[in-house]
């Protein structure tokens, strides 16, 4: 049975990974802001506003909104169970993708889910704020690259990732129906929630649809001839990487992310990987 199947543990290389780390410090300060003289200012210029709203007594939208909301929170409650998501679905993520990728696909998650959400209220007089459109990309990319992931539900029942984010999905379209049939009197911002998960899909996709077509043109080339007779040194060949160069490759993934390997490292793990 691989690890994927193991019930899920946060941990990885690191428990609380830089961007994580970094993305909560930043959520709490500005939290304890919103608790100030001036928190009542902050989340009106801060929040995301509908356009239109400001005919309708709102701040109205603009263009800083859809990064800034991110960072702002309704409640106490709203700030923990955010961060305590991103925490527990997001730390894996960014050990195996590395920092940098990880940051851009939260925020490019974060926004997406902004701009959705935007076109989906337009007009009315209520302003969104939290991460959670952020949060709902984050889930959506444990499911994907762990499907098989048991998540217990409620602390007692194990279900699959991948259903488990379906099931999510599947009640934020429905309860966004519910309030958009009935106006707009809940507080929770449904399509933002599927439009976190929607970019995360799209852009998921797009990179493994990317790597396919790198692995491909690198078919295409077929394998480099070498420049000379293959030398072994104690039954290992010169071309084969020794344990401290797999640690060393293993490390770069874990700080900067697999893509940040070059082609020769990327082929001595795979070559360590067969054996």
């Amino acid at each position: 049975m691989s690890r994927y199947d193991q019930p899920y543990a946060p941990g990885g290389f690191q428990v609380i990974p830089p961007a994580i780390k970094a993305i909560i410090m930043i959520n709490v300060a500005v939290f304890l802001l919103q608790m100030t003289p001036l928190g009542e200012m902050l989340t009106l210029m801060g929040g995301l506003w509908p356009v239109g709203s400001h005919k309708l007594g709102g701040y109205g939208f603009h263009i800083w909104q859809p990064l800034t909301y991110m960072f702002l929170h309704g409640s106490f409650g709203h700030l923990f169970f955010n961060m305590f998501a991103l925490w527990i679905f997001g730390a894996e993520i960014e050990n195996y993708w590395g920092t940098r990728h990880f940051t851009t696909y939260y925020f490019v998650c974060g926004i997406g889910a902004a701009l959705i959400n935007v076109l989906a209220t337009i007009g009315e007089p209520y302003p969104t704020v939290g991460a959670s459109g952020a949060i709902y990309g984050v889930l959506l990319a444990f499911g994907m690259m762990f499907p098989d992931r048991y998540i217990f539900l409620y602390f007692l029942v194990p279900v699959k990732a991948k259903y488990f984010v379906a099931g999510y999905a599947f009640i934020e379209f429905i309860s966004g129906l519910g309030s958009q049939s009935m106006g707009s009197g809940s507080n929770i911002a449904h399509f933002a929630h599927l439009g976190g998960m929607l970019i995360g899909f799209i852009y998921i996709t797009f990179k493994r649809n990317e790597w396919a077509v790198a692995q491909w043109l690198g078919k295409l080339k077929g394998p480099k001839k070498p420049n000379g007779p293959t030398l072994y040194q104690g039954g290992r060949s010169s071309g084969e990487a020794t344990e401290a160069e797999i640690d060393a490759i293993l490390d770069k993934i874990s700080s900067r992310g697999y893509e940040s390997l070059t082609a020769e490292e990327k082929r001595k793990l795979l070559q360590a990987g067969r054996k």
